[in-house]
């Protein structure tokens, strides 16, 4: 077994754990309410207010940390989110508990950027786009088993009995990472090379496409649940079995983008968002019909998560020797474009129109496509290189 897989196995894990905290009091909801004498939409602030840490305090602890020693930087954004962790489960109010979530947020957009960082550096130039999609799995791998797992343990043994799990996960993520983490001097690179990277105009446009671009995929998947009881007609149960589909179907379309993204970023981007705005489109007429709609949600988790990778990449290929607070960056904008897309969904649905929320998802990643045109314009061939895609800045 090679040191590069059990390098990229190590970061896989370690990126799974953190992704599953993200979510994971979701279904948590009504618990949490009860033994913190919260209404349950007060618990659910506990989710904006982790989303709002990756959003802001990612990058921010990203600049801070960018003149660190990566292995060391990355156990002890690990020890930081065991803390948070921690925390949650230990909170005897609310307030403590929204800190412990605020803390453990901090590190989760910061840890993922260096994972992503150190998961390129070792491996060819040629397989950026396959190291990002194997440790990016690891996060499609929480959504898909971790949050619900944490969900029926919380059942059973109390909203505190995940987030303990969770902080024993993480330390054991630390011990993990020490052993396995190769040894890495740390970067040449100041705050003001990475802050000088991330206000590219090529970088900031690839961080535009990320949130607006994931933006269309959230507005529908948020309300996928109503969409395929109320519409479609499915059980409660079905939908869980078609949500466990949607998320096998997100792991392999993010695992097969990252080898294509080794073959040609460009095409890989653009042929990502020109499915993902078909299928969004098809979606409305879809659900009427059973079968169709088991197909139309398959397709979309396949195409969903297809868009780490490149989009990831496409930060990389800009961001030169100085990446880790742009990749940072994305890693919110997905988070931001989540939380767009949620919000605009949402008032299409209060507003009786729950089946059309794909047509405005397929506006918005119409327009990420459009916007992969300025990150990747189409150059000549007698001047481009093997690929049509941009080479990384110096």
């Amino acid at each position: 077994m090679s040191r590069t897989f059990v390098t990229l196995a190590a970061l896989c894990v370690s990126v799974f754990v953190v992704g599953t905290s993200e979510y994971l009091i979701s279904g948590l909801l009504p618990q949490v309410g009860a033994d913190l004498k919260v209404s349950v939409g007060m618990a659910g602030q506990a989710v904006t207010v982790y989303a709002l840490g990756v959003v802001v305090g990612g990058p921010l602890v990203a600049a801070l940390t960018a003149g660190m020693p990566r292995k060391g930087l990355a156990l002890g954004l690990m020890l930081v989110f065991a803390a948070g962790s921690a925390i949650s489960a230990l909170a005897p109010s609310y307030e403590l508990l929204l800190v412990g979530r605020l803390v453990s947020s901090f590190s989760h957009a910061a840890f993922l950027a260096l994972a992503l960082v150190m998961a390129t550096s070792v491996v060819p130039t040629d397989k950026t786009g396959t190291a990002i999609a194997t440790v990016a799995s690891g996060f499609t791998v929480a959504t898909l088993l971790g949050v619900p797992l944490g969900a029926l343990l919380g059942e059973s043994a109390g909203w505190r009995a995940p987030f303990a799990v969770l902080t024993a996960l993480a330390l054991a993520g630390v011990a993990l990472l020490a052993v396995v983490l190769p040894e890495q001097p740390a970067p040449a690179t100041r705050l003001q090379d990475e802050v000088r990277v991330v206000t590219r105009r090529p970088v900031l446009l690839a961080i535009a496409t990320t949130a607006v671009g994931f933006s269309g995929v959230a507005m529908v998947f948020t309300y996928i649940a109503p969409l395929l009881t109320r519409v479609s007609g499915f059980s409660s149960t079905a939908v869980s079995g078609l949500l466990l589909t949607y998320g096998a179907g997100g792991f392999l379309g993010n695992l097969l983008a990252g080898r294509l993204a080794d073959k040609s970023m460009s095409a890989t981007v653009r042929g990502v968002f020109g499915g993902l705005t078909g299928v969004l489109l098809l979606i409305p007429f879809a659900v009427v019909w059973q079968p169709s709609a088991v197909a139309a949600v398959l397709v979309l988790g396949l195409l969903a998560t297809a868009t780490i990778a490149p989009l990831q990449g496409l930060i990389l290929r800009h961001a030169g020797d100085a990446p880790t607070l742009a990749v940072s960056a994305n890693v919110g904008a997905f988070n931001l474009g989540a939380a767009t897309g949620s919000a605009i969904g949402g008032v299409i649905v209060s507003a009786g129109a729950l089946r059309w929320t794909g047509l405005a998802g397929a506006v918005l990643s119409l327009a990420g496509l459009a916007l992969t045109y300025l990150v990747l314009p189409r150059t000549s061939s007698a001047t481009r290189p093997a690929d049509d895609d941009v080479p990384a800045a110096g």
